[in-house]
């Protein structure tokens, strides 16, 4: 997605402070952010950038700035804050190791389409490949995992440059922006205007769908025996969920989402079919595996869905409605592509469809949800599906929930039961460990006066990998509910081992090396419980919500031996799916 774009000059370019003279680029740089409207910054301070904390501390700018305890966690927190509010997410840090600190974040955020704009340090431009110390080249090490990228060589550049990195990162398919600030550029002195518009050649994204090939999706739909919608994580970037559920109840066509496309469509709807894939419904996958017309909204086809992709949904013409022309065919070919915005484009769609009897097709869904539907063992012993559904309860299903990666990512996602846009974050694509506590921070600063819980659900591998921002949520007293699904494994790893490498757990095992996470917690300035017992959950849970000036961290020790199911096999095709104990003749 990286776009090496020429761009022409700002128009009318507004100057925001005309009194001030002449200012430094660091001044510049803040005097940019407050004019763009940005609200938080999460960074940490070094050498490169210390000139862009002393104006901090001497402007006392409108944007609040919080200090995380490590660049990747700053880098999560404004994913985290861009998915939970749909705003922008900023992060500044220093060069060298501290850009290099980000690379993960910025990977992530770039294969979730996910708007960031990232400030990293970089040493003086005339040192710039002398191997100086803590330099590093930032934009070639980003190249890849980026939208665009900058290196600023003149303060007169610089406040168009961020102009155009917000613009870049929020518009079209979202990503990542890289704005690399050599340190002589942000002493050297310029006038401070900041752009209230930019255009950048070569770069226009696309709106409004084809009518042509609207039309045609329209006369496909109406054609159709067994139509189902396929709804990933761009229909919620493009705000496009309202529209999606209208159309859906409009046309009574059922719908199943993706991982990223969770609240996209509210899964307490009879139309839902819950999530389909590699972990998801028995139910959704069968429907994929029938259905004639797959229309795909706003998500990308990738291998977590399609398993065997010669064999997934082989009875079906597809749809494809999205804003990234390179998505459209690269793994699955389509029959009728509309290039557009999606909410733009599910405006134009819904005059054009009318109600289909679709009875027949949607009893039969409902006779593969009754023939295998999601539920797990109750013997008495504490089984994380039970916690989400507890956490569903207690919440009334309006919290926002933030999941790492691994086994408690797909109970998060099974089992909590979505019915809002924005309620569900978590790390897809890259499928990083570690980004539910600081995405969650992000999520809880995002959303703060507005009466949203923010959970975070772990298991106790991912969250030692960020766990020093427990420290920042409780200074910033947070009152982040964070749930630890204790199973001293490295649980979806393990899970592997137990089915397809004969049990061989190989440095799977993490009792040796786990903290006490209840002392942990409390040393962080957080109130730590811990529940052994199914018994227990709904007292930890009520003890937890009592507590609204800090993070709760809630360690729940779980059934070791606990396993995600369904289960696609890798390069299975989908209708081939593990129900329960390697029994793949369960739901038959």
């Amino acid at each position: 997605m990286n776009t090496s774009v020429q761009t022409e000059k700002a128009t009318t370019p507004t100057p925001a402070n005309p009194s001030q003279g002449l200012a430094s680029g660091a001044e510049i740089l803040i005097r940019s952010l407050e004019a763009e409207g940005v609200e938080i910054i999460f960074g940490h301070p070094g050498g490169a950038i210390i000139g862009i904390y002393d104006e901090m501390h001497r402007l006392n700018p409108s944007f609040e700035h919080v200090l995380v305890r490590h660049e990747q966690g700053g880098t999560h927190a404004a994913e985290g804050y861009a998915k939970a509010t749909g705003k922008v997410g900023t992060v500044l840090v220093t060069s060298g190791p501290g850009a290099t600190n980000c690379v993960t974040g910025i990977a992530d955020a770039y294969m979730d389409s996910i708007p960031m704009v990232v400030f990293t340090g970089q040493v003086p431009t005339h040192l710039i490949g002398n191997d100086a110390f803590q330099e590093c080249d930032t934009i070639g090490v980003t190249r890849s995992i980026t939208k665009h990228s900058f290196l600023v060589r003149d303060v007169k550049d610089l406040a168009e440059t961020v102009k155009k990195a917000y613009y870049i990162a929020r518009t079209g398919r979202p990503g990542p922006v890289v704005v690399d600030l050599p340190k002589d550029i942000l002493a050297a002195r310029a006038p401070f205007h900041y752009p209230s518009s930019v255009r950048i050649r070569g770069y226009n994204p696309v709106g409004r769908g084809n009518t042509e090939q609207v039309q045609k999706a329209a006369t496909m739909m109406a054609e159709a025996e067994r139509p189902l919608f396929y709804v990933g994580g761009g229909t919620i970037i493009s705000d496009g969920a309202e529209r999606l559920t209208a159309l859906a109840q409009k046309t009574g066509i059922p719908v199943t989402t993706t991982l990223h496309g969770l609240g996209s469509f509210p899964e307490n709807d009879p139309l839902s079919v819950g999530m389909l894939g590699m972990h998801g419904t028995w139910y959704a996958n069968m429907a994929v595996q029938n259905t004639d017309l797959l229309i795909a909204v706003g998500a990308r086809f990738d291998d977590r869905v399609t398993g065997k992709i010669e064999a997934w949904a082989p009875h079906a013409r597809i749809i494809h409605i999205d804003i990234d022309p390179a998505c459209i065919s690269k793994n699955v070919p389509v029959d009728c592509p509309i290039l557009g915005d999606v909410s733009k484009v599910l405006e134009q769609l819904e005059p054009l469809v009318q109600p289909g009897d679709y009875s027949a097709w949607r009893s039969q869904i409902d006779a593969w949800k009754k023939e295998c539907p999601m539920d797990f063992e109750r013997d008495g012993k504490l089984r994380p599906q039970e916690i989400i559904q507890a956490l569903r309860e207690k919440t009334g299903g309006q919290a926002v929930v933030v999941t790492d990666v691994g086994q408690n990512q797909m109970w998060g996602a099974q089992f909590y039961s979505y019915v809002h846009p924005r309620s569900h974050i978590t790390s897809g694509g890259l499928g990083t460990m570690g980004f539910s506590l600081p995405a969650a921070m992000g999520a809880a600063f995002g959303l703060r006066g507005m009466d949203r819980d923010v959970i975070s659900i772990n298991g106790d591998g991912g969250v030692m990998m960020n766990i020093q921002e427990l420290g920042v949520a409780a200074a910033h007293k947070l009152p982040l509910k964070v749930v630890i699904l204790n199973n001293n494994y490295l649980g979806m790893v393990r899970q592997w081992q137990e089915l397809f490498h004969e049990e061989r757990y190989s440095h799977t095992n993490l009792e040796p090396t786990n903290p006490d996470f209840v002392r942990l917690a409390e040393a962080c300035g957080c109130v730590g419980l811990r529940c052994d017992s199914p018994e227990d959950i709904a007292s930890t849970l009520e003890a937890a919500w009592e507590v609204t000036d800090r993070p709760v961290v809630m360690e729940f020790s779980v059934v070791n031996e606990e396993k995600v199911f369904p289960m696609v096999p890798a390069g299975a095709a989908t209708d081939n799916m593990i129900t329960a104990q390697f029994n793949p003749e369960a739901c038959a």
